[in-house]
């Protein structure tokens, strides 16, 4: 790659997610390296605890329980964090949701009250978070196989859970925007429960770190070269690196992207993955399938959480919204 980083001409970012930066100071910009990537795990756990069911319930608004499944790759159980809006009785269309994290932090339960305040009541959607293993305690394929073994098992208790099996979407954000991607693609090629939707918010889909924006926001992004590299070598192990790494781990990795849901993919301008999210989208119109995507004008990774009163923030919310809403009644 021509130039270095000091000449490395990079997108602005947007007036107010400057600010909001600026105000973050350098914790928004921290890089997760190996050394560091225990202290970090617990970090994260402290600034993002589990809220607990009563407050997900939120004074009786919501319909908030967990759920045990077995994993189908051995011993132990996957916990589902399944809610819905209090008193709805019919089946409702279900967001089956993915946490971000990098693949090593996160939780089932801290995603919730967002999801459920801008897509279950305004929606009438159950969503079902799942509480899937991370790394590098564990490896691929823990994680996508957790996701798995609970799609499933939603799909087999349906009338149960109160939602319609028809009408499932999969989505995340970040590590869970690859996982949906990989659930899809392994749902496929399974004959699994098939999805109306894959909704992926800037997805993590490549292992490899080639891309022109994985080096161009290299130091600039709030998550950057160097911790999305940390994190796929926890999440790979001694395969990180390898030719064959398998799509159910880097859906960029895929040769045949034929046959999946329709998917809405967005990403930022100024974000380490914004090239491998346009490419992914790419590769699904080039195989024939349906993707909408967004590339939002100086956005860097996490642009929603990191200011959630920004005016990009309020786009990009109301473009999913959107989405969902016409895919759901298809």
């Amino acid at each position: 790659m021509a130039g270095g980083s000091a000449d490395r001409r990079v997108p602005p970012l947007d007036p107010q997610l400057r600010a909001a930066l600026a105000a973050a100071g350098g914790r928004a910009r921290e890089v997760l390296t190996p050394e560091g990537l225990a202290a970090w795990q617990e970090r994260d756990a402290a600034v993002r605890p589990r809220p607990s069911l009563d407050r997900l319930r939120d004074g009786g608004r919501f319909a908030v329980e967990e759920l045990r499944v077995p994993r189908t790759d051995g011993g132990g159980e996957v916990t589902l964090v399944s809610a819905r809006p209090a008193g709805a009785g019919e089946e409702l269309p279900l967001l089956y949701y993915l946490h971000g994290g990098g693949m090593v932090t996160g939780n089932a339960w801290s995603v919730l009250p967002r999801l459920l305040r801008g897509w279950a009541l305004p929606l009438g959607l159950a969503v079902v978070s799942v509480e899937y293993r991370l790394a590098p305690g564990t490896r691929f394929p823990g994680a996508v196989e957790d996701c798995y073994a609970g799609l499933v098992r939603v799909a087999e208790q349906a009338g149960a859970l109160g939602v319609d099996p028809r009408r499932v979407v999969i989505g995340g954000k970040s590590a869970g925007g690859g996982l949906a991607a990989a659930l899809a693609l392994l749902a496929r090629d399974r004959g699994g429960p098939a999805a109306i939707g894959q909704l992926l918010l800037s997805p993590m889909l490549d292992d490899r770190g080639d891309t022109f924006s994985n080096h161009q926001l290299a130091g600039h992004d709030t998550w950057d070269r160097t911790s999305n590299a940390t994190a796929w070598q926890a999440l790979l192990g001694d395969r990180y690196g390898a030719a064959d790494v398998s799509p159910y781990a880097a859906p960029a990795r895929a040769t045949d992207l034929s046959g999946l849901p329709p998917a809405y993919v967005d990403v930022g301008s100024a974000e380490t993955f914004r090239d491998e999210a346009v490419g992914y989208a790419n590769a699904i119109w080039q195989a024939g399938g349906e993707a909408e995507l967004h590339v939002w004008p100086g956005a860097c990774h996490g642009f929603d959480t990191l200011a959630p009163q920004a005016a990009l923030t309020g786009d990009a919310h109301e473009a999913r919204t959107r989405w969902l809403r016409r895919v759901l009644r298809r």
